[in-house]
């Protein structure tokens, strides 16, 4: 399927027609050793990998890479850029499923993100959404990480989808 960027919002009532289209990618985010150390500081978590640049150089990859986590924290950032939803106050990040770091990002990494609607569904709290998540890096064959991200429009009760 190609990859394509909307034109504009998408309502919620029509949130359906974006299933099984891939949506992006967004402007990229560069990991830069500043992001990464500020990642660090947030999350106090400062293995080596990530935080010391000359211990680093001497392995595989040959400098300090991003944090999985701080990669993963892109996935938000991803639907708000490529999927503007109109009809509802507000959308909030519901959880993750199938997490999956696949290559490391060294610092410098341009990421650029990916997103196609997999499924929505009513549920008591309002219309959840799971969207499957890729973010790339420029210059990387394989993707960074890949998940299962789902989020809620609270208070919105689409009706049912149809079934055959």
């Amino acid at each position: 399927m190609a990859e394509q960027l909307l034109d504009g919002a998408i309502h919620i009532t029509e949130i359906r027609s974006l299933i099984g289209h891939k949506l992006g990618p967004t402007r990229p985010t560069v990991l830069d050793q500043e992001r990464i150390n500020l990642f660090a500081e947030a999350t106090d978590d400062y293995q080596w990998i990530h935080t010391d640049p000359a211990r680093a150089a001497e392995t595989e990859t040959g400098s300090t890479i991003a944090h999985g986590f701080l990669i993963l924290a892109l996935a938000a950032t991803v639907n708000q850029e490529l999927v503007l939803i109109e009809g509802t106050s507000s959308r909030v990040n519901y959880g993750l499923n199938k997490v999956r770091f696949i290559s490391p990002a060294p610092a410098g990494t341009r990421a650029r993100g990916f997103t196609t609607l997999k499924s929505v569904k009513s549920v008591p709290s309002g219309t959840q959404l799971v969207f499957d998540i890729e973010i790339r890096g420029d210059q990387i064959e394989k993707p960074l990480c890949v998940a299962e991200f789902i989020s809620l429009a609270p208070g919105i009760h689409l009706e049912q989808e149809p079934t055959a």
